[in-house]
């Protein structure tokens, strides 16, 4: 297990500064110090002055390592120091920037008093300041907590190339076939703390589950999933269509449930499952964002689902949600 890592401190730096002069050896300083040789050697690289005026001066000298640490960290406090960079952030967050594209944007404005690389606005979204505005809301991709570089999990271990929407069977995406189905989640205002609603549709009858969850976490939401199509036939519940949120990391568990599949839209692509996201516009005509969703019954949630199943629909012929699932879990039976 990787030990966490810690910034060297003055007196290190000074040891360190003294051992290097004696010509000890990365091995011999890292011993010393109780720290890792990468530590010694990343702390060098990056603290090793370069005087262009004197290069004599060329060297690691403890005092100015320190200097070019603290400076470094004051770097990465951009937002937390300056409120109107701060506030312009976060204002494009809101409106749907991604961090890469505010602070390229930033690059580019003559008038703009600061720059920022996109990397610091990540590591002020996932800071404890940021995650008490809950400022991953906004981001393309959430994910619960930004670990460090090395220890992060490639998005593709997560969302294997296997399960990618361009890899779905054809009689899924012409809708021909029965059973497959699209998932989002619905998230209210912050007041409202993290309860929310899941969003199920079946893409050929559009049939409509609503689901109400107190938390985001995945693997609850997945056993609710379980728990809800797992009375219905194989055939019934074959796959479900989900995007890239951190709700849906847990999709291996309906395969391991159920037997259901799962396939997951490109990165920021939400219009390729657009039956549930047309969906989810219906839907918030009966609850909007600032919805109070803890203190509803559970009957008010069921009587919108059968509202929205129980109205006709052009691209079934004006049948029926309702009519058009039972349809189909008739001729299941006939089998």
């Amino acid at each position: 297990m990787r030990r966490p890592y810690h910034k060297l401190n003055m007196d290190e730096r000074r040891i360190l500064a003294t051992m290097l002069q004696a010509n000890a050896t990365k091995t011999e300083i890292a011993k010393t110090l109780g720290r890792s040789r990468s530590t010694i050697h990343r702390e060098i690289k990056r603290n090793w002055w370069h005087d262009e005026e004197v290069p004599q001066a060329d060297g690691y000298w403890h005092v100015t390592a320190q200097t070019l640490a603290d400076r470094r960290h004051l770097k990465r406090r951009k937002l937390e120091q300056h409120e109107d960079l701060r506030d312009e952030v976060i204002g494009k967050l809101k409106d749907g920037w991604s961090p890469e594209q505010i602070a390229g944007r930033l690059k580019i404005e003559p008038r703009a008093p600061h720059r920022i690389c996109h990397e610091t606005i990540y590591q002020y979204v996932y800071s404890k300041s940021g995650q008490s505005q809950e400022l991953g809301r906004y981001l393309p991709a959430r994910q619960k907590k930004r670990k460090p570089r090395y220890a992060r999990k490639a998005r593709g271990e997560v969302f294997p190339l296997e399960t990618s929407i361009h890899n779905r069977p054809e009689e899924v995406n012409d809708r021909s076939q029965f059973g497959n189905r699209e998932g989002d989640l619905m998230i209210f205002e912050r007041a409202q703390g993290n309860a929310n609603v899941a969003t199920l549709i079946e893409r050929k009858t559009r049939y409509t589950v609503l689901l109400r969850n107190n938390d985001r976490k995945s693997r609850p939401l997945m056993n609710k999933l379980i728990n809800e199509m797992s009375p219905l036939p194989a055939e019934a519940r074959r796959s479900i269509t989900f995007d890239r949120g951190f709700e849906f990391t847990s999709w291996r568990e309906l395969k391991k449930g159920i037997g259901t599949k799962s396939w997951f839209c490109d990165p920021q692509a939400p219009w390729q499952k657009g039956s549930v996201e047309n969906m989810n516009k219906r839907v918030r005509r009966y609850l909007p964002r600032d919805t109070a969703l803890l203190s509803l019954p559970n009957r008010y949630i069921g009587s919108i689902c059968a509202r929205l199943n129980a109205t006709p629909r052009k691209c079934l012929g004006y049948r029926t949600p309702a009519e058009a699932f039972r349809d189909e879990l008739m001729k299941l039976e006939r089998r």
